[in-house]
């Protein structure tokens, strides 16, 4: 696959995880994935979405009831017919660009030669031997996958050599350089603001020194770091002496590795621990006896004839005998029974959670298998989920074999874990998912599997405002090219329920947010089992928090960057919740950055986004309403002076100068071009000339400040044209003119354009005394005065070309390539860089930082979202044990896993009294047949109720009641009026409950009280 075949549109997010390189290798190769059960199939729709070069599945086996508890794409008709048959066409749907194809015979050799990858799933140790052995004596990658219950196994063997090109995916580090030192070795140190992010034994590049410029042809060059802001390279006796600039780059480097055959690996791992890699730390030897516990399981099958039965004790017994045996052989002496025995009862179970966490890490081994990108797993991995199961209390009634025994239901994979009753437990569930998206899709597919809300009373709400786009099939697993353009819920939910035909699920298109709360009112949260939280930014996220604990609601939530994702469980009087938003690890780029003193391709990708809104869309916008609302003058003078002055500059230059033709918008985009990326340049070289100093008499333009040079317009520049045919056609549509990518007529009209000679103007003074400052201020405020007057005169006299005019408002898109916009961030980034002598990025890379854009993959979404369904697992139990939770996160891409136990919920003190964030002072405003509580009866309640004297009440930032100042009739009056005419808004006929923020007599330097939620009906 060339580069500039590779599908942009449908890869986008998955190419800032890969990269072209990976995909182009990914493109060629085939894979083969054996058996069609729940994991099967998991696996197959993550590699076919990731878009390698072939896929054939394998399975002789047919579709079982116990099946359709995980395998998402078999449906009851589908009972007694070929699984891969007739997983087949679902799989080719996914993704055009792969071939899916299956095969219902055995395997054998010959048919094992064709492909490049093989993953065995549900297969047999003797399978697993032979494939692996002939796979490594032909250079073939092999997979191992497989899960039981609540338990997971992954074994990879990716040949003798195995060259790993990247190991982490991260991003190649740079920094700036502020000086480099002639010497053995030279010193580099890197501007202050900035720092590096290098270490020892790293490679990097230079590109734009000035002076010592051998460096810049310089072959990768091996470092050791100094400092935070200084490393060592080579000698640099006999090169230039350094004079400025340049920017030092990470090369990355490649690794070679080599794995143990499948035979040696499986009695290796237990006398090397390096073969093991832990999903979690704290369970080492579980991991080491499950190793045992799965060969047992085949030994076990291969001698009876099937696997354990649920719940069969008996069945247990033999299998930890067997698994005792085999430990005894390989004299591990960390055997642990209790393991074993729980594997055995839980082993004929087929749950969708489970396989989704395996299928995802299984899918990205034969990702890294086809590209070389990001380190394989080396070799073993095991995983279980054993939380999940029912806390055994003195008196509680054992799982038997009859609670878990088939019922020719779709849910049986299911029930022979958790038994009948727990079954019929989940199909009553109600709750709310707040996301369709990538995690949202997969939960879905979960929920669907497992039976959540798909029973008499059970029901699923998904909300989701957006529409589906063609980036969104590569990830998001519901939908299809003909869903493009509908609401996500609405074909989420249609998805879903095809899979589960019993699903009661609602579509909403609404955000969740306060302005919703009219839909998402109190009694709809307090007729829910719970809420999950598929969101992609943290201020959604936040939110919701905030709902689950005001409503006390269990959540779920999860999120994915890339390889990397994490999940969280907030659990109502037990663990902490996600709180508040924290400071984002971005720093915000200063003004002054971005205007003058730019030194990285961000600067500049923001500049340009910037110049994109202020240009083609807040022009436009307030041109309109300038024309249509009877408020503007109102809002303008709210503004102040200086940002009046602005918007009506905007407004005068928008419609006094408005273009009547398509000319005259290529003759804006060239004087545009001139002003940006020539006049201004030339007037801040004019103010602050490159040998300019400042007061201490050190050189203005030095360390971060880069020194910039005005451009020439050159119609024979690729990158000065773009800028021009972009700006011109963008200009054109906010004045609906049609525009031309024509460039030989657009060059005709640009040999007609006298463009003026630059004329400087004065500089503002940087350093003046109080006593200039204040002068200063108050001359550019009588300017700013008469100047906003005039600008309200000219505009007066304005003729509008009809009385309907408008303009068209851009709203900026990232992912059409086809309306100028990305165009414009590219070229007007790259020309500002030019200026700055800062290296430009490529259109790929432009876009993911000016439409901060979020890499994805389905990998991780699926694992993520298998995880946070355990989780809903332990939720539906009632586990009250917070060490029974976990927290986690992961990347993929280095096999990198914490599970941790979630933090409890902080503790404070009121009145002698222990509250948390999860304790409220729950007040019945209005009691049936009876008025509405007065203040003094609030009052006079919590004093009853809580003992505790309240001096103080606040609704939001208003005062409702203080004791030190307070209107004489308030007490009297109704909480709900008093609300109202403080804050001097109508509480709207939806809301059922106002949280209200009390201070108390007991603890008045209580930073942390409980609120008083007080019902209104």
């Amino acid at each position: 696959m060339a580069q500039s075949d590779i599908d942009e549109d449908l890869y986008s997010r998955q190419l800032y995880v890969l990269g072209h390189d990976a995909m182009r290798i990914m493109g060629a190769a085939n894979v083969l994935i054996a058996g069609m059960r729940g994991l099967g199939v998991e696996v197959a729709k993550n590699v076919v979405l990731a878009g390698v070069g072939s896929v054939t599945i394998q399975d002789q086996g047919t579709a079982e009831w116990r099946d359709l508890s995980s395998q998402f794409y078999l449906r009851e008709s589908d009972l007694g017919h070929n699984r891969a048959s007739c997983s087949q066409k679902h799989l080719a749907l996914l993704n055009s660009h792969v071939q899916v194809s299956s095969h219902t015979e055995a395997l054998h050799q010959d048919l094992l030669s064709y492909f490049q990858v093989v993953v065995l799933t549900d297969s047999s140790l003797e399978e697993q031997r032979w494939v692996g052995a002939f796979c490594h004596a032909n250079n073939i990658r092999f997979i191992v996958a497989d899960t039981k219950g609540l338990c997971g196994q992954l074994f990879c063997d990716f040949g003798e050599t195995f060259e790993v090109k990247d190991i982490t995916g991260e991003s190649p580090s740079s920094s700036m350089i502020a000086h480099i030192s002639k010497g053995n070795p030279g010193i580099v140190t890197c501007t202050d603001d900035q720092g590096h992010d290098f270490t020892d034994d790293m490679r990097v590049t230079f590109s734009g020194v000035q002076g010592m410029t051998e460096l810049n042809s310089y072959g990768p060059i091996e470092i050791r770091v100094i400092g935070n802001h200084s490393f060592s390279i080579c000698d640099t006796t006999e090169f230039s002496e350094y004079e400025k600039g340049g920017v030092a780059t990470e090369v990355k480097q490649s690794k070679m590795l080599s794995f143990l055959p499948l035979n040696d690996a499986l009695e290796e791992v237990l006398k090397n621990p390096e073969l093991l890699v832990l999903t979690d730390c704290g369970k080492v030897p579980r991991h080491r006896t499950l190793h045992l516990g799965f060969q047992a399981l085949h030994n076990f099958t291969q001698k009876h004839g099937r696997m354990p039965k649920p719940r069969s004790q008996a069945d247990a017994e033999t299998l930890v005998a067997m698994a005792r045996q085999l430990s005894t052989d390989a004299q591990f002496d960390e055997f642990d029974k209790d393991v074993v025995r729980k594997l055995s009862l839980i082993a004929n179970g087929d749950l969708a959670p489970v396989n989704a966490f395996i299928g995802g890490l299984a899918a990205q081994e034969v990702i890294k298998a086809c590209s070389g990108k990001f380190m394989p797993l080396k070799q073993w991995l095991y995983f279980d989920a054993l939380e999940c199961l029912p806390e055994q209390k003195e008196g509680d009634k054992h799982l038997t074999e009859e609670a878990c025994a088939p019922r020719n239901s779709r849910y049986d994979g299911q029930i022979a874990v958790f038994g009948s009753d727990f079954q019929e437990k989940l199909k009553k569930l109600r709750y709310f998912l707040v996301g369709a998206g990538a995690i949202g899709c997969e939960l879905l597919k979960n929920f669907a599997l497992i039976g959540l809300g798909a029973g008499e009373g059970g029901h699923i709400t998904v909300t989701d405002m957006d529409s589906i786009e063609r980036s969104n099939l590569n990830r998001q697993f519901l939908f299809r090219t003909e869903d493009i353009g509908k609401q996500k819920s609405i074909a989420a939910a249609e998805a879903v329920q095809k899979m589960n035909p019993n699903m009661n699920i609602t579509p909403h298109q609404n955000r969740v947010c306060p302005e919703s709360e009219g839909i998402y009112t109190q009694s709809f949260y307090s007729s829910l089992d719970g809420v999950a939280a598929a969101l992609d930014n943290v201020e959604a996220r936040v939110y919701l928090d905030g709902c689950c604990v005001q409503y006390q609601r269990p959540m779920l939530e999860g999120g994915t960057l890339g390889s990397k994702g994490h999940t969280l469980v907030v659990v109502p009087h037990l663990t902490e919740s996600y709180g508040p938003a924290m400071p984002s690890g971005q720093k915000a780029i200063p003004l002054c950055t971005l205007k003058h003193f730019p030194h990285c391709i961000e600067h500049t990708l923001q500049w340009a986004r910037d110049q994109f809104e202020g240009l083609f869309k807040h022009s436009a916008e307030n041109v309109n309403q300038y024309l249509s609302d009877a408020e503007f003058w109102a809002r303008m003078a709210a503004l102040g002076e200086v940002e009046a002055v602005e918007v009506l500059e905007g407004i005068h230059e928008s419609l006094g100068k408005r273009p009547g033709s398509w000319p005259d918008c290529v003759a804006w985009a060239r004087m545009q071009w001139e002003s940006l990326y020539s006049n201004h340049i030339r007037q801040l070289l004019h103010c602050f000339p490159v040998d300019h100093v400042t007061s201490s008499g050190l050189p203005f333009w030095m360390g971060a400040r880069r020194c910039p040079h005005p451009l020439t317009f050159d119609p024979a520049n690729t990158t000065h044209m773009d800028f021009v045919v972009a700006a011109a056609n963008l200009y054109a549509q906010i004045y609906g003119i049609e525009g031309s990518r024509e460039r030989g007529g657009i060059l005709k009209i640009l040999d007609g354009i006298h463009v003026p000679a630059f004329t400087p103007t004065s500089c503002v003074k940087i350093h003046m005394t109080d006593k200039e400052l204040e002068a200063s201020q108050e001359e550019r405020k009588e300017e700013d005065n008469a100047k906003l007057n005039e600008l309200k005169r000219k505009l007066s006299c304005f003729q509008m070309p009809s009385q309907n005019f408008r303009m068209i408002p851009l709203e900026f898109e990232k992912d059409n390539d086809h309306n100028f916009h990305m165009d414009y961030i590219v070229a007007a980034s790259n020309l500002r860089a030019e200026n700055y002598e800062i290296p430009p990025a490529d259109r790929h890379k432009s876009k993911l930082i000016a439409g901060r854009i979020i890499p994805a993959i389905a990998t991780t979404t699926a694992a993520i979202a298998g995880l946070m369904c355990l989780e809903l697992y332990k939720l539906v139990q009632g586990h009250q044990r917070i060490s029974l939770f976990r927290n986690t996160y992961i990347n993929l891409a280095v096999q990198y896993f914490v599970f941790s136990q979630p933090c409890t919920a902080p503790r404070f003190t009121v009145a002698g009294m222990e509250y948390s964030l999860w304790d409220q002072l729950l007040v019945q405003g209005r009691r049936d047949g009876q008025e509405e509580m007065t203040v003094e009866e609030l009052l006079k309640h919590i004093k009853e109720t809580y003992n505790l004297s309240i001096i103080g009440l606040y609704y939001g930032p208003a005062v409702l009641y203080s004791d030190y100042s307070n209107p004489a009739d308030r007490l009297k009056q109704r909480v709900s009026d008093v609300v109202q005419t403080v804050t001097k808004t109508v509480i709207p006929p939806h809301q059922q409950m106002l949280e209200i923020i009390p201070s108390f007599a007991e603890d008045e330097d209580c930073q942390k009280v409980p609120p008083i939620r007080y019902l209104l009906r």
